[in-house]
Order: structure tokens, then sequence, then C-alpha cells
């Protein structure tokens, strides 16, 4: 499995994200679960998100993405995503 670190930038209709947010909000739940999605939150602006997943692949990655309630409804106008290696703090691997 990978880490990525997804960073969205969001509608300015915010009555669109409003409607759709609980759906999101549901849809990321069940990834959590998963284990799919490790943190994700707002920006303090509202203007976008910072999602951490843990997938196979890129391939998977977008998949998720691509199924979300903010990606369905327009929500999101821009998505990029890093792999990333958290080197400290509850998601670095264990060091020997």
């Amino acid at each position: 499995m990978a880490l990525f670190a997804v960073v969205w930038r969001y509608t300015d209709d915010v009555a669109l994200l409003d409607e759709v947010r609980p759906r999101h909000r549901e849809y990321l739940g069940g990834m959590v679960e998963r284990g799919v999605v490790r943190q994700a939150g707002p920006f303090g602006d509202g203007s976008g998100g910072l999602l951490v997943y843990d997938v196979e692949d890129e391939h998977e990655l977008a998949t998720w993405i691509a199924e979300d309630p903010f990606t369905v409804s327009g929500v999101i106008v821009e998505s990029r995503w890093w792999p990333w290696t958290p080197v400290v703090g509850p998601l670095a691997e264990p060091r020997g």
C-alpha cells in the first residue's frame, strides 16, 4: 500500500458544497472504515481540503476520487495528488 496526499480546490458555489457535503462525509466515513482514507478535512478558509489515502497505486486512488460525491456533483474544480512518505507522526512507518 502507498500513501498519497491529495489537495482539492472547491467550487465557489457554496450552496452546492453545502448540499453535497453530507453525502461526501458519508462516503469518506466508509472509506475510513476500510482503511482507504487515513485523514481528511477542509482548509480553514473553505477553499478546499486535504486528504491522505492509503491505496495500492494511482489508478486505485483515481477511482476512489472519481466516485466521491464531491467529484460527481462538481464540487471539486481542481484535484492534485502526490505519493507521500511521512517520516514523523502516527502515519510514519516504524523504523528499526
